[in-house]
């Protein structure tokens, strides 16, 4: 290029002077494309530069022999980028002004620095580019000291390149890389304004997710890293995210692993306790496991946190509802958006029933009761523990001690101090009360007794609840002794202490059959069968009752009514001895009373060898069930002696042995294909084979269908 003259730089400088004033105001200003020519034109950085954006260019000067600034040092940085790729002009600089100092100085520039200027610049630019080339980790400057030199290059008035995106092409870099790709990268840019440090950070994280994002226009080298790395930092990287922990434990939710999502939601909880959606997502995964409780406690938090959140109102009036809180869900339900008039409906009719349940309890109109705690449940209170008791009570009053226990094992099972917390101090007692008298009723007086004194404790000027605790204590009590004196062969005086018990429960099972020992004991066969009974109607399942009814029938010779028991507690317990004997007693007896031939008959003799078809039809189409062996004469010793190992444990079964080689007849008719095999008759019909020598299977089929 041609030199420019003497007054052309003399015109350069002045308007240098005049633009160098201006540049002190804060405007941001980019100058045009700078050519690429070989002969790069030095720059020197205006103070103006410190309000400039990064990757803009900056107000620059020609250099003049007669300017009035000296050259730049040695020391300072002088960093030049021959054949950059050209910028892309800005368009800010043609609206902010029409002639800029930096045109003139780039017409002039290859001509206006003096000979001694350029050897210290070649001089310099060469030994930039040698300590840059050993350097190929740094973006421009020694990557320990890339953020501090920055700020010295400000202060020095280093040189730095001109370009719009801080970018080159890859084929111009040589074996330049980026100097960072962590946050320091977009700080270390001078000057960058919140939209510049936005766009930075977006296309550096685009960088971090792909194995060839791009940052800019420079593509990133595929990593040699391991794959699984990546998965294991975006795995570190949901654990801190509590929204990817809420997601997660959405996606467990929707699976049906409560537990699971319970975890994540407790986790993202722990990273931030103070979002709403968190709490009401935990209270749906308490609600899956059943812990409706928790569950209120959490959209409780959830409502404190957010007060207009509507499903965290709907959810926890939903539990109230459940829960047999009428009144509180409705309030809730008015809160939810859009208002459910189903819901409401349900918690008005719930409100009704609570109403009439207790009205019909003062009155102590138990069918009412019944209906209305019924009617109750379905209304939607399908886990109110109140309600449950309401129902309970109810059948204990109507002497349903059965479906009363029943009732009170089907309802729901909180644990007594979450009660209440809940619902309240004499409630919970309420609650006690009523199961320590199902507890009673059935026997189980020790833990009656504790749930008794633990209802006083929380409510003790309930009279009902002391009245309930005085009843528990006398039966407790009565018990007791009259168990010493029936040890001591005081049955009158025993029986008398069972009375007094009686007055004050007068369905006590255990009462009742201890009272039906002393009468036996005395002779009171009949008297003794009335309470057996009555302790059965109470409680179905009491074998020691059905014993000792069976037993006194026995004793008043009632065989068919002692045969009838004896078979249920053989049903219930096959291999006891003791009940099979007395069984096989009872069917003497009758025998006898009918006038039957007994002389074949021994207690266990229920082992039969067949001769004949009609002792063999004779068994088979008999009344109760038959074990039948079919098997040869020599080879199956081993599986005879399960038979008779079976026949003793169950007296009341016939087992019969059937040997082919002697009856084929029977064999073919009963269709034996192989042998040994066991088949099983029940009044005439067969139910079962067992094929082979299965004593497991032998044994449950035969106490299956003996029951």
């Amino acid at each position: 290029m041609t030199k420019c003259s003497v007054d052309s730089e003399l015109g350069c400088s002045l308007m240098e002077g005049i633009f160098q004033r201006r540049s002190f105001w804060p405007k941001k200003t980019s100058v045009r494309p700078l050519p690429t020519n070989s002969n790069s034109t030095l720059k020197v950085t205006s103070p103006s530069d410190s309000k400039g954006r990064h990757g803009g260019s900056r107000k620059t000067a020609s250099l003049n022999s007669i300017s009035p600034k000296p050259p730049p040092k040695l020391d300072e940085k002088l960093v030049t980028t021959p054949n950059l790729v050209r910028s892309r002009p800005s368009t800010s600089s043609h609206k902010s002004q029409g002639a800029r100092p930096s045109d003139a100085a780039r017409n002039s520039s290859s001509s206006s620095a003096t000979s001694s200027l350029k050897q210290q610049s070649q001089s310099q630019e060469l030994t930039d580019m040698k300590r840059l080339r050993r350097e190929p980790n740094g973006l421009y400057t020694e990557p320990n000291r890339a953020s501090t030199d920055h700020h010295q290059s400000y202060e020095s008035k280093a040189l730095v390149p001109t370009s719009s995106g801080n970018v080159m092409p890859l084929g111009h870099l040589g074996n330049l890389k980026p100097l960072r790709t962590g946050n320091s990268m977009i700080t270390d840019l001078p000057d960058s304004t919140n939209k510049t440090r936005y766009y930075h950070q977006r296309k550096l994280s685009d960088s971090r997710i792909g194995n060839n994002g791009v940052m800019g226009n420079i593509t990133r080298k595929p990593s040699n890293e391991n794959p699984k790395s990546g998965g294991r930092f975006l795995g570190l990287l949901n654990k801190l995210d509590p929204e990817a922990l809420k997601s997660m434990g959405n996606e467990e939710y929707k699976q049906g692993r409560f537990k699971e999502a319970l975890a994540l939601y407790n986790q993202a909880i722990a990273l931030n306790a103070n979002k709403a959606s968190y709490h009401s997502n935990k209270s749906a995964a308490l609600i899956g496991l059943g812990h409706l409780m928790e569950a209120v406690i959490e959209c409780r938090e959830a409502i404190q946190i957010e007060p207009s959140y509507h499903r965290a109102h709907h959810r926890l009036a939903t539990l109230y509802l459940r829960l047999g809180e009428a009144e509180k869900a409705l309030n809730h339900y008015k809160y939810s958006s859009p208002t459910d008039s189903e819901y409401i409906a349900k918690a008005q009719a719930l409100q009704t029933h609570l109403s009439r349940c207790i009205e019909a309890r003062n009155l102590r109109d138990w069918n009412t009761l019944l209906k209305e705690a019924r009617c109750a449940i379905s209304s939607g209170a399908d886990s109110a523990p109140q309600i449950y008791a309401f129902q309970a009570e109810a059948l204990l009053k109507l002497h349903r001690h059965q479906e009363a226990y029943a009732t009170f094992r089907k309802g729901p099972k909180f644990q007594i101090d979450s009660c209440t917390q809940f619902f309240g101090p004499a409630a919970s007692a309420y609650m006690l009360i009523i199961q320590a008298q199902l507890y009673m009723t059935m026997g189980r007086l020790e833990d009656a007794v504790a749930l008794a004194q633990k209802a006083a404790r929380l409510d003790s000027s309930n009279n009902e609840v002391t009245t309930v605790l005085r009843r528990v204590l006398a039966v407790e009590s009565a018990r007791l002794r009259g168990n010493q004196l029936f040890n001591a062969s005081k049955f009158l005086e025993a029986c008398v202490k069972y009375n007094e018990g009686l007055d004050h429960d007068p369905y006590n099972t255990i009462l009742l059959c201890n009272r039906a020992a002393c009468r036996s004991k005395l002779g009171q066969f009949e008297k003794a069968v009335e309470d057996c009974t009555m302790a059965l109607i109470v409680q179905p399942s009491y074998s020691k009752a059905r014993l000792r009814r069976a037993n006194c029938n026995a004793k008043l010779e009632r065989w068919e009514a002692s045969i009838q028991d004896y078979e249920m507690l053989i049903r219930e317990t096959p291999g006891d001895e003791e009940v099979g004997r007395a069984l096989f007693e009872a069917k003497i007896q009758l025998k006898k009373q009918r006038g039957e031939d007994i002389k074949d008959m021994k207690f266990g003799s229920n082992l039969v060898f067949i001769s004949n078809n009609e002792r063999f039809r004779h068994f088979v189409t008999s009344p109760g069930m038959s074990v039948v062996l079919f098997c040869n004469k020599t080879s199956h010793k081993q599986v005879l002696q399960l038979l008779e190992q079976v026949c003793k444990r169950y007296p009341s079964v016939y087992f019969l042995k059937v040997e082919v080689e002697d009856h084929p007849y029977l064999a073919k008719s009963e269709s034996v294909s192989s042998v040994p095999a066991f088949k099983i008759y029940k009044n005439g019909s067969r139910v079962k084979e067992i094929p082979g020598n299965n004593r497991e299977l032998l044994e449950s089929s035969v106490k299956l269908y003996s029951s």
